[in-house]
């Protein structure tokens, strides 16, 4: 298979129509059956494969930065009785297991940004079910926060994969369904295995969409429940409009390498380093002029460019399991870009870009390779930067007499990038001793913290001479990477989001563990497994074993 590239732009699409009149925007599926992401399969049925959803992730990004006038996203289809019928089961039956698990957590991710925009940016979705909507067809409807179902006599919504497929539905419906939805988990039980589905007026009595229209007055219908959900975000201050920008990366054998990210691979140790770059200039720090620079803000293109290369390497690299993650440049121009960032929060496009900030840091803690952060002189773990070690598995500091090296703490570390439980990386560094927040962040005031001070508050995980540091960092590098990465991933998984669980945590960590281990079962994908035979005469063998 080709690699994976996830930049693309609505004049390219193949699967979408995105169409915007005032206030309103329609995201339109029509999945173009001979255009799969690889061969040997076909999209019918408006079912999606991981293009489909890197164009709908982007096209709810272009809504967020490019349409500021937008209140009310509606997804729909011009399918005739067909929604979506979820995740095309031949490309699952097609992928390997890595790329299965790459494919779940990238669509959960894009379901999510979809509610991170209706909680935090004035816009609200509407999904406007025109016929079967079943699976991750589903699962898309249930990220938004109007779910309608036309009543033709056929239509319904479904979630199939347990009884015809032996898996479960990957992209958070069963969380939705009882932690969003309300659902009782008693219907849940039922509707989760019933591969025929609901139709709609029993959908809206057990609670799983919220309305159901007749064919003939279904356009009607939906214009009226989103002319009530662009009322609830009338007063929401959005914009300026910034045209999102290609990166352009360079990308050679051994390098993925944009403006302010580089990912340097050596694919035979297994290991790689991802380096973050500081802006080389001064940023400007009023908002006329932040809004002036558009997508080549620091702030914005530095963290677009992270996400693309956190991709890459998930996509493309399933053998790269140990990054090293390094920061260079002059810390006070980041502190600068936070400051105004943070400080002109009324501005809705720089308010956009801390919220794909927070994105793009979660999406770099639930990636599963193994992070260690190294600090040397001239590196600039400042801020926002330094949410990359304290997110990191472990964080290796050059014991350091000068005092050239160490650390900058600031507001951007009390709380303003929280990570999938809700807590900041400062509070789940020091989950047991939350005093040590305040004292580091206080001290963080005075200036940059040095090696030896930042060691006695705790920051770092090791701190080392010059003369141990290098061999300590090497072996421990050489040790990560021998390890069995299935454990490895568990583990960074578990020690990651000590605390409280939410419905994020839960749809990546309990739902995304259990369909890992599920697509490694025989029931779904070994040789007579459920998944294996869909669509042929031969009925699968299950082992009957519960485990």
């Amino acid at each position: 298979m080709d690699p994976v590239r996830f930049e693309t732009h609505p004049s390219r699409y193949k699967h979408w129509k995105l169409e915007v009149e005032g206030d309103r925007a329609r995201l339109v599926m029509q999945v173009d059956s001979e255009h799969p992401m690889f061969a040997g399969y076909e999209l019918k049925l408006n079912s999606y494969d991981l293009s489909v959803d890197i164009e709908l992730a982007d096209a709810t990004q272009r809504i967020r930065f490019e349409h500021p006038e937008v209140r009310v996203v509606t997804i729909t289809s011009e399918v005739d009785k067909c929604f979506c019928s979820g995740a095309n089961i031949y490309m699952l039956g097609l992928s390997t297991h890595s790329f299965k698990v790459n494919f779940c957590k990238f669509t959960n991710e894009t379901r999510l940004f979809i509610e991170d925009a209706s909680k935090n940016s004035g816009l609200r979705f509407l999904a406007a079910c025109n016929g079967a909507t079943a699976g991750g067809g589903y699962e898309l409807a249930l990220a938004c926060d109007d779910i309608v179902l036309v009543d033709d006599g056929n239509s319904t919504v479904s979630f199939p994969e347990t009884p015809l497929l032996a898996v479960l539905p990957g992209t958070g419906g069963l969380t939705r369904l009882v932690d969003k939805r309300h659902v009782r988990r008693d219907r849940a039980d039922v509707f989760c295995t019933l591969a025929e589905g609901m139709k709609g007026k029993r959908s809206v009595e057990w609670g799983l969409i919220d309305a159901t229209f007749p064919k003939s007055k279904f356009e009607a219908g939906v214009k009226a429940r989103a002319d009530v959900l662009a009322e609830q975000v009338a007063d929401v201050v959005r914009g300026p409009a910034v045209e999102l920008a290609p990166l352009n990366p360079t990308i050679e054998e051994n390098e993925y390498k944009y403006k302010y990210v580089t990912l340097n691979l050596d694919r035979a140790a297994r290991t790689a380093q991802l380096t973050v770059s500081a802006s080389t200039e001064a940023p400007p720090t009023d908002a006329a002029a932040m809004v002036a620079q558009g997508s080549d803000l620091w702030s914005l293109r530095c963290f677009r460019e992270l996400h693309d290369a956190l991709l890459n390497l998930r996509f493309n690299e399933p053998e790269v399991g140990m990054i090293t993650v390094r920061t260079i440049g002059n810390a006070e121009h980041v502190l600068a870009a936070d400051k105004a960032l943070l400080a002109n929060q009324d501005n809705g496009f720089l308010r956009e870009v801390q919220l794909l900030q927070a994105r793009v840091l979660r999406c770099y803690d639930l990636t599963a390779r193994s992070f260690f952060a190294v600090a040397e002189e001239g590196s600039c773990f400042a801020g926002i930067l330094l949410e990359l070690a304290l997110g990191a598995d472990r964080f290796y500091m050059l014991e350091d007499d000068d005092e050239k090296v160490g650390v900058w703490t600031s507001d951007a570390n009390a709380g303003a990038y929280l990570t999938s439980n809700g807590l900041s990386r400062f509070r789940l560094h020091f989950f047991h001793t939350p005093e040590m927040i305040d004292a580091a962040l206080a001290r963080g005031t005075e200036g940059m913290i040095p090696s030896a001070e930042a060691d006695r508050f705790g920051v770092p995980t090791i701190v080392a001479d010059d003369i141990d540091f290098e061999d300590e960092l090497r072996i421990a590098i050489e040790e990560r990477a021998s390890l069995s990465p299935d454990a490895l991933t568990g583990m960074e998984a578990s020690l990651r989001f000590p605390g409280p669980e939410t419905m994020e945590t839960k749809i990546f960590a309990r739902l995304s563990a259990w369909q890992n281990w599920i697509f490694t079962r025989p029931n779904a994908t070994g040789e007579h497994g459920a998944l294996t035979l869909y669509g042929q005469p031969e009925r699968p063998n299950f082992d009957w074993k519960r485990t």
